[in-house]
């Protein structure tokens, strides 16, 4: 795992962190008898991740999302997930009242196929019903026009909540990962059009999480990526919060190494506090490609505290899918997942991951 992030408030590699981190949870275990909270994932026993699948049948229709059914069928997870009767009691388990809360989506592949914008209004209107001001929710992603052309603009003037992209927040000089492999610079890189031995070598993390204290909530598709699996939570964070990512992409060993890493920088990982895959539609083939007919309607939002668990829960179901529909399997997939697992990003043993199901009437 060899590659090297550094911050230079801190001074250190994620690996040296990850590895003081694991020793004083040993110390910790021995101490109390307990398991402590790891950043990433909620472990409530021993290396167990917990999972709520909330699911009504009717949340979709010929492929599109009913918004009104989708913010019940929110509701219900995020108040089964926290164990809570209302939402602000439910948000207040996971954010802090000023705090900035910084919502990820995936919107290249556009409305049908990515981050669909009815969760993610669900999602925001629950927060301003529990008194969360609306100054401080920020929808986000890698480009600024997949945002647009997926509707998520036209969705924050509605509820008159922030919009912005990693790239037009320009990316951080301080805070970057380096890896050996030299990337292909594109317009837009910090390093685009620079010469010399290193130059390529890194990637800088936007500033839209570095400038500020931000609260990280992933809400990724149901999607297959034909390197990573799935383009789940680990890969829509780490692609797309930094430069100089094409390096990695279309090489399935260069992802499971880099992966992992990305999301174990202070800050992308240890800024997340949620994730919610976005499983009203499974498509099993396209990418990002809108792709319906290989698209199978599950009707489902996961919530989890821990992204590897939701990302191996999505392989598992993807897998299932092509399965089922006849279409190729790859594999040799899982790799990405166990390293974070070895990273200690959360949990990817399909017998560790707890579901606690909820079925929502219609």
């Amino acid at each position: 795992m060899g590659g090297n992030i550094r911050d230079s408030k801190c001074q250190e590699t994620a690996m040296d962190r990850l590895k003081l981190l694991k020793q004083i949870f040993s110390y910790l275990t021995l101490l109390t008898g307990t398991f402590p909270l790891f950043a990433g994932g909620e472990i409530e026993k021993t290396g167990v991740a917990r999972v709520v699948i909330a699911q009504l049948p009717g949340a979709t229709e010929t492929f599109r999302a009913q918004p009104e059914k989708v913010s019940r069928l929110f509701d219900r997870g995020l108040l089964a997930f926290t164990h809570k009767t209302d939402s602000r009691s439910a948000w207040s388990t996971l954010i802090g009242p000023d705090e900035l809360v910084a919502i990820k989506v995936f919107s290249a592949p556009g409305p049908q196929s990515g981050t669909r914008p009815a969760v993610v209004e669900a999602l925001v209107s629950s927060l301003l019903a529990a008194g969360h001001p609306s100054s401080n929710v920020l929808i986000w992603d890698r480009h600024l026009t997949d945002l647009r052309l997926a509707g998520f603009e036209t969705l924050a003037k509605k509820l008159n909540v922030r919009i912005s992209s990693a790239g037009k927040e320009g990316f951080d000089l301080e805070v970057f990962y380096e890896n050996p492999i030299i990337g292909n610079l594109v317009w837009g890189d910090v390093e685009f059009g620079r010469k010399g031995e290193k130059v390529g070598r890194k990637s800088f993390a936007t500033r839209l999480l570095t400038r500020s204290k931000v609260k990280i909530i992933n809400v990724t598709p149901l999607l297959n990526h034909n390197y990573a699996g799935v383009t789940g939570n680990l890969l829509g964070l780490a692609l797309g919060s930094v430069d100089n990512t094409l390096r990695f992409e279309g090489d399935p060993e260069r992802l499971a190494r880099a992966l992992p890493e990305l999301f174990a920088m202070p800050a992308l990982g240890d800024q997340v506090v949620f994730n919610i895959t976005d499983a009203l539609l499974c498509q099993y083939q396209g990418e990002q490609q809108a792709l319906l007919h290989y698209s199978a309607p599950l009707n489902q939002l996961w919530f989890s505290k821990d992204p590897v668990a939701l990302d191996s829960l999505a392989l598992q179901e993807l897998d299932r899918q092509k399965q089922t529909n006849q279409a190729p399997i790859r594999k040799n997939i899982y790799e990405i997942y166990q390293n974070a697992s070895l990273l200690e990003l959360g949990v990817s043993e399909m017998k560790n991951i707890e579901i606690d199901f909820h079925m929502v009437a219609e």
